[in-house]
């Protein structure tokens, strides 16, 4: 079957941050990934990080969308032109997680990258 040989997107989410990674099918190694950890995202975690009221939540949509982004410059380098997602993990996810992970999949799709089996994520709605 052809959707086991192509890449896999995983997210690993938390409160405080978004990582996505892409791994080879046949290794399981990662190729690329893209994380709100980054040197970039800094600043913008630590001013949550001090803000008042406290919040629990790290990181948005908007995040996730840059998360994305960047995730969709380093599949496009080298030369990744289609991932999976595994749909049931996502579909477990609770529903505040899945609606703002939404934007990362949009982005790394606008970057010329398709992302098979996120059109199934759709029918929860807008973020």
């Amino acid at each position: 079957m052809s959707a086991n040989h192509q890449h896999m997107l995983r997210l690993v989410l938390s409160c405080r941050k978004i990582t996505a990674q892409v791994t080879n099918p046949t290794t399981s190694t990662i190729i690329a990934m893209a994380s709100s950890t980054e040197q970039e995202f800094l600043a913008q975690y630590r001013t949550r990080l001090n803000r008042f009221p406290r919040s629990h939540h790290f990181w948005d949509a908007k995040m996730a969308s840059r998360v994305g982004e960047k995730l969709g410059f380093r599949l496009k380098e080298i030369g990744v032109t289609s991932i999976n997602i595994d749909l049931d993990e996502e579909l477990s996810r609770p529903i505040h997680y899945r609606k703002r992970v939404l934007p990362l999949f949009d982005s790394v799709k606008r970057l010329g990258v398709a992302v098979d089996g996120v059109e199934k994520l759709g029918e929860i709605g807008p973020a």
